[in-house]
């Protein structure tokens, strides 16, 4: 059975009054949409509650989940307009990057740099290359950086991405495109590489 099948167990007990299923969902589910919502929001504690809400209105709307598309999915852009609402509740007011992606460094550095010696040179491109792709994703627009988090980050396919975001396949890979173009060009000196390499 495939986790798309599973969940879909889970949702039809949820929907039948097992709330333990629900929490089940949760428990699946949570580390990986609070990453989500960070990346959005930038504010840990604000994030944990605004994930916390994006539980609370899946679980209201669960009554309503069909299965057309994967509960992830549909989790997921709950989560995303629920930090969109919190944005423009709050005038989209930004906060200090701080220790926000420090637990995982987002992945990007170990495709870029291998890790068979940890030397200290290493150790710090390493860290400059997180630094710098942290940056450049902090800095991308909204729309770009939750494009390209949903897609580098949460693994999610251009027609998952679409869904959660509510827009054409085309519309998602031009604004991953960006993002990458915008994260490139700012490892580029760093790394040392040629202007027209592509990413």
């Amino acid at each position: 059975m495939g986790e798309r099948e599973a969940d879909l167990l889970l949702v039809e007990r949820v929907q039948s009054g097992d709330r333990e299923a629900f929490g089940l969902l949760v428990g699946k589910y949570q580390r990986r949409l609070l990453r989500l919502v960070m990346r959005l929001v930038r504010d840990p504690a604000e994030a944990e509650d605004v994930t916390q809400e994006a539980f609370i209105k899946a679980y209201r709307a669960l009554a309503n989940f069909r299965g057309e598309s994967a509960f992830y999915t549909w989790l997921y852009r709950i989560g995303v307009n629920t930090a969109k609402n919190w944005l423009a509740a709050h005038g989209r007011r930004v906060q200090t990057v701080s220790t926000i992606v420090d637990d995982e460094n987002d992945g990007f550095e170990e495709t870029l740099q291998p890790r068979d010696e940890e030397t200290p040179d290493r150790v710090l491109m390493s860290r400059q290359i997180g630094e710098t792709v942290n940056a450049a994703m902090e800095a991308l627009p909204e729309d770009l950086r939750t494009a390209i988090s949903l897609r580098e980050i949460e693994g999610l396919s251009y027609e998952e991405i679409a869904q959660v975001m509510d827009c054409p396949i085309g519309t998602v890979r031009s604004r991953i495109f960006r993002a990458r173009e915008a994260i490139a060009a700012r490892l580029r000196p760093l790394l040392d590489t040629a202007p027209d390499r592509r990413w």
